[in-house]
């Protein structure tokens, strides 16, 4: 699938905010910070998802 510039930075950015939460939850392991950090990493991905799909729907180079 061919995707826009814009496509990309919003996926990276994502991706980079979860990589984050998933290795603060590692740092801490065993602590609720971890957890709920592992539960926002986990969220965050579903959100990821739902706007890159409606960037898809919306761009005309994407989509």
């Amino acid at each position: 699938m061919k995707t826009c510039h814009q496509f990309k930075t919003v996926q990276a950015e994502y991706e980079r905010e979860i990589g984050f939460m998933i290795a603060h939850s590692a740092r801490h392991k065993g602590r609720p910070a971890a957890k709920s950090s592992a539960q926002q990493a986990v969220s965050t991905k579903a959100r990821m998802a739902r706007a890159l799909s409606s960037h898809v729907g919306r761009c005309p180079e994407c989509g």
